[in-house]
């Protein structure tokens, strides 16, 4: 595989996952799924929280794409590197940087970790099923970076 095919699958499965979990954050997770992932919008006390269960799953798919790929490298490996880098993304900027799950001293910084950040917080003023909005992490509204 050429290295700029390798790039392309790479893009494709991190943006993807944007798109991707954008789907099932609003459709299953506040839908047939409200029930594990709710625990993420009450926050309930210790680290874990079943709605860690859909990170596990989506690292699963990378995990598997990767493994599949790895003989020939060839496009499951990039998309789920894709998919890898997305979720590491993910956790730095959701649950520590946002939600503080893992302690630092380090707040989101500048117009866009700012208009996320906002946007987030918008999106758990309902702790309810129904009433939420901005279900993407990356791509939110335009309003929210503006000052």
């Amino acid at each position: 595989m050429k290295f700029i095919e390798a790039i392309l699958f790479l893009v494709a499965g991190f943006l993807g996952m944007e798109i991707f979990s954008w789907l099932i954050h609003k459709y299953v997770m506040h839908g047939a799924l409200w029930q594990v992932h709710k625990t993420h919008h009450v926050r309930a006390k210790g680290f874990l929280e079943k709605n860690d269960l859909f990170s596990l799953s989506f690292g699963t798919v990378a995990v598997v794409l990767i493994v599949l790929g790895l003989p020939g490298l060839d496009y499951r490996f990039w998309i789920g590197c894709g998919i890898s880098l997305y979720g590491l993304l993910y956790f730095v900027l959701h649950d520590v940087l946002i939600h503080r799950r893992v302690r630092t001293s380090q707040k989101p910084v500048g117009r866009y970790l700012d208009g996320i950040a906002k946007a987030h917080r918008d999106h758990h003023r309902s702790a309810e099923r129904d009433g939420a909005v901005c279900f993407g992490l990356l791509w939110v509204p335009l309003r929210y970076f503006r000052k």
